[in-house]
């Protein structure tokens, strides 16, 4: 691969402008690390195009020079996708100027955005709309559309509305060697032959770089209702969204597994946090029931759903939201779990998947084959249930030291995949696999399915600029 000259540096510079152009090292650093710290880099450059006819010149320039390119979008990534090598080589190209909300089509229930526009901002663009937009996730507040098209991500309504794949009609991609795909057709039937929108949304700038897309909305949200609910185990909550599903179909909109460790790190480091029953149960679940109509009788098939749960002991205790604030406070103890993790020193992630029916299974395997290897280390298991995506972390002991645990890191990532897999399980439900996951893919992945993607890979990027240490 190339080195970044002067001249290229200052051709850049004419396509971008001053603006979008970070040569500065102090400057550069929110670029070349994650937001975890967990994976850093160093970059030649950090070019930051404010339209698709820039991002082409910017692909097209480095594409004749032999550059890398690393497409970098909030940045709030789990994996280290959007991160550069250590080489220094190559360019960072960021997508954040890249806002523009194109167009809003209500008759059409779509909604056309650029890549560097903010996930919160999607869902208050189309609630401007009367629509809803109903990717939801954590990092909704710094998260970009580009990066959510290129890991697919999922949230916490897939359950309903599914991840990126379902949500999105049509994109626009710059191609590895500048050419600009315009894929934003807002069709949901187009049988012309292969989906070629669906090459790049998951392929984490692999392949070529989104730079908009043409996403669905949905009718707005009216009522909903929200309980947290105490349950004796897992197989009760498996046994308990098949309930619910059958008495509310689609109005089943979220349902979150917490194990109580969850909550107990939520309790001790989330501030505002408090224990909603005064008893100690093993596992919650965070159900919620939604509709368009304003007074849909949610909480009524909430009750009946819950009481059937009680007499078949698949409950323990509930207690059901009474006004948004409330809301708001159980979703706290759901999306504070990650960030309360890390105040217990280091956390070794695991998105996973598995069949729903076989999650019980899962954890009750992992959890005593961990246990066996590793005496003492704390599970954080916590997901989706209804799509059966688990967030499966690792803490230290209490009282261990941080390096004798990260020197474990691989070996408790085998026990935990060679589960998986043993489950008919993916490695990665949601986070992508980055440079993080890349080596892991080898042994876990069909090895046909490693040759297709590498077919792709040299079929679109045959120099190999794009993303090059990602996922393969």
């Amino acid at each position: 691969m190339g080195r970044l000259t002067e001249t290229l540096t200052k051709s850049l510079e004419n396509v971008v402008g001053e603006a979008g152009l970070i040569r500065d090292s102090e400057r550069m650093q929110s670029y070349l690390s994650d937001w975890r710290n967990a994976y850093r880099g160093e970059a030649a450059l950090v070019v930051r195009p404010a339209s698709t006819a820039e991002v082409a010149e910017v692909v097209r320039l480095c594409a004749q020079a032999g550059i890398a390119l690393v497409p970098q979008g909030g940045n709030t990534g789990l994996c280290g996708g959007s991160i550069p090598d250590a080489s220094g080589d190559q360019v960072v190209l960021s997508l954040t100027r890249m806002t523009q909300i194109r167009q809003v089509d209500p008759g059409n229930e779509t909604i056309t955005v650029e890549a560097g526009v903010i996930l919160q901002r999607l869902q208050e663009a189309a609630a401007e709309a009367g629509r809803l937009f109903p990717l939801s996730l954590g990092a909704e507040g710094s998260c970009t559309v580009g990066g959510n098209l290129a890991t697919n991500a999922g949230g916490t309504a897939v359950l309903r509305y599914g991840n990126m794949r379902d949500l999105t009609l049509g994109v626009e991609v710059v191609l590895p060697d500048g050419r600009i795909w315009n894929g934003l057709r807002g069709l949901r039937k187009d049988n012309t032959g292969y989906d070629l929108k669906q090459l790049f949304i998951g392929s984490e700038g692999t392949l070529g770089i989104i730079t908009a897309a043409v996403l669905k909305l949905y009718p707005a949200v009216r009522s909903r209702t929200t309980a947290w609910v105490a349950l004796p185990s897992t197989q009760a909550a498996v046994d308990l969204i098949g309930r619910m599903r059958g008495l509310c179909g689609d109005r089943l909109t979220g349902f979150e597994l917490m194990s109580r460790q969850s909550v107990e790190f939520v309790l001790r480091h989330v501030a505002g946090c408090n224990d909603p029953f005064a008893e100690v149960h093993p596992w919650y679940v965070l159900i919620e029931l939604s509709d368009t109509l304003l007074d849909a009788p949610l909480n009524e098939m909430l009750e009946n759903g819950l009481g059937e749960a009680f007499e078949q002991g698949e409950a323990l205790d509930a207690v059901v939201a009474g006004n948004e604030t409330q809301v708001a406070a159980l979703w706290k103890m759901r999306e504070g779990i990650s960030e309360a993790q890390n105040h217990e020193g280091p956390s070794l992630k695991h998105d996973i998947s598995v069949p729903v029916s076989s999650i019980p299974a899962f954890i009750e395997t992992a959890d005593q084959q961990l246990q066996a290897a590793f005496p003492g280390v704390r599970i954080v298991a916590y997901g989706h249930v209804g799509d059966g995506n688990l967030h499966y972390n690792i803490s230290k002991p209490v009282g261990s030291e941080d390096a004798p645990f990260k020197a474990q890191a691989e070996a408790i990532m085998h026990v935990i995949y060679d589960v998986t897999r043993a489950f008919a399980g993916s490695i990665s439900a949601e986070h992508g696999l980055g440079q993080a996951k890349r080596e892991a893919a080898r042994r876990y992945k069909d090895p046909l399915d490693l040759e297709l993607m590498r077919t792709l890979k040299q079929a679109l990027d045959p120099a190999g600029l794009m993303n090059p240490g990602k996922l393969l």
